[in-house]
């Protein structure tokens, strides 16, 4: 599924080397087919949107956009645990499946950093794939529904990938939180702690469990709050 790779791809940090690769990873999204249309041609317009692009621009486009609030994080925990020390349980147990798997983070990211999770995905057997995205969904929805609020561009690449996996369920309430909630309050408060409301993350237990093998490390089953933000901490710079 090569086209995840691509996705992946266009949600990274721009670099040089990405720019060059255009003509390639337009290839692959209509040689692939796995987009439905009116996704494949929103994808293929954010590619040619980056022709002739500066580079600099870009990096500080998606900096501005992406590491200077946590409403649209791409660290996927960050929206479901925050702070707290399952957090650091649930980066333990992905990182056991990509290691299950045999595939090597070459880079200095989170496990859960979504461009990371999406070429995993790509390397995987699709109906493996599907599954895992599936499990991750309520998160991207919602971060696409963010995205589309702000008039992002990058909409399109978690567009793409409800048009691959589903819809979650409970997307009409993802999409009013997105279109109704109250602007980041990081940004107001880049010192202070933040908090969320609980969101059950591979069901409920002992925050120690170890083991990947019966519950699939990315399954996110939301409260009636769903991932709710309040107050706010500084978030960190990322980049690949």
């Amino acid at each position: 599924m090569l086209t995840l790779k691509v996705l992946s791809l266009l949600l990274s940090y721009p670099e040089a080397g990405t720019l060059a690769a255009l003509d390639e990873m337009a290839a692959v999204i209509e040689q692939e087919n796995l987009l439905p249309e009116v996704h494949k041609k929103s994808v293929l317009a954010m590619i040619n949107s980056y022709r002739g692009a500066d580079l600099l621009d870009l990096q500080e486009l998606y900096v501005a956009l992406f590491d200077r609030g946590r409403y649209v994080s791409l660290h996927i925990f960050e929206h479901v645990h925050g702070e707290s020390r399952d957090r650091g349980q649930a980066m333990v147990n992905l990182l056991q499946m990509y290691e299950a798997n045999g595939f090597e983070m070459a880079t200095h990211e989170l496990p859960d950093f979504i461009p990371l999770f999406l070429e995993f995905l790509a390397q995987q057997e699709p109906a493996e794939a599907v599954k895992l995205l599936q499990d991750a969904m309520p998160v991207l929805s919602l971060l696409g529904a963010r995205l589309a609020e702000r008039g992002s561009e990058f909409r399109v690449i978690f567009d793409a990938l409800e048009g691959i996996a589903g819809e979650p369920e409970g997307i009409n309430k993802i999409r009013q939180q997105a279109a109704t909630e109250t602007p980041d309050e990081t940004l107001l408060h880049m010192d202070e702690m933040w908090e969320e409301e609980a969101v059950s993350f591979m069901g409920a237990g002992d925050s120690c469990q170890t083991g990947t093998a019966a519950i699939s490390p990315v399954t996110i089953t939301p409260r009636d709050q769903f991932l709710t933000l309040k107050g706010a901490k500084k978030s960190q710079k990322r980049s690949l």
